[in-house]
């Protein structure tokens, strides 16, 4: 009883301050670009430093204590989505203790917030370096590599047989003998991946998101989105949201 009425008293002094939590959204979008590897978009999301992160709980009177709590639970969530994502276990356990132990000796929350990014940066390249396991040759990770940091732009296979230094034909039989599809078919999939997380967590209408990854024009990404997932953006976003509040059937 005594809990439930100091829990309560916490609550209500939170929305007397306008206490407002980090949104839920962004937080997902942040470990989604680690799982998937996604250096260039957790750089980004990174910039910003922890202890200035708006809606951190408040788990500790002690300013200091309370930024190691929050980074001990984020490095926790990191691991456990990269786990996922197909990190083997001890990997992601390791990198997480060394990081947690890091942060315990740090002795001002700046430090901890320069650790931040570190942490993250760490487990989304080791992330990316999984989608490289099975290829034997340097020059198709080297494709895969740029490919990654270059969705929001048109990508040809002139550019990445620019990038590797071999002839296109080569490149092209070479990326379909080790990766087991076409250049074209392969960039067009990771597109309209980023494309699905960025209309379930971010606020980008359809529109918007054609242009940011570079689709020639709406209807085209409109079709080739309903091609690959049977469903239009919109609905598709609409029947996330209806299973996130309706839960496994």
């Amino acid at each position: 009883m005594e809990f439930e009425k100091e829990l309560f008293y916490r609550e209500f002094v939170q929305r007397e301050d306008e206490f407002l939590r980090a949104p839920y959204n962004p937080e997902i979008e942040f470990y989604n670009s680690i799982k998937a590897g996604d250096v260039e978009r957790v750089k980004e999301l990174c910039k910003d430093p922890l202890v200035d992160k708006p809606g951190l709980g408040r788990l500790s009177d002690d300013p200091l204590q309370n930024l190691k709590f929050h980074f001990v639970i984020t490095t926790a969530l990191v691991a456990r989505y990269c786990i996922q994502g197909g990190m083997e276990l001890p990997a992601a356990y390791g990198l997480s203790d060394y990081f947690i132990q890091k942060a315990d000796k740090c002795l001002r929350t700046e430090d901890i917030s320069r650790l931040h990014p570190k942490m993250c940066l760490e487990y989304a390249k080791r992330m990316r370096d999984l989608r490289k396991n099975a290829i034997c040759s340097i020059q198709i990770a080297q494709c895969i590599d740029y490919i990654y940091d270059h969705l929001h732009a048109r990508i040809t296979v002139h550019d990445l047989a620019e990038h590797v230094h071999l002839n296109e034909s080569y490149l092209s039989r070479l990326f379909k003998k080790e990766v087991g599809t076409s250049i074209s078919e392969y960039i067009r999939r990771q597109k309209l991946e980023t494309a699905k997380n960025m209309l379930v967590y971010s606020d980008y209408r359809a529109a918007e998101i054609a242009s940011i990854l570079s689709f020639p024009s709406q209807s085209y990404f409109t079709e080739l989105f309903h091609k690959y997932t049977g469903l239009t953006p919109g609905d598709y976003k609409k029947e996330y949201f209806r299973k996130s509040l309706t839960g496994p059937q």
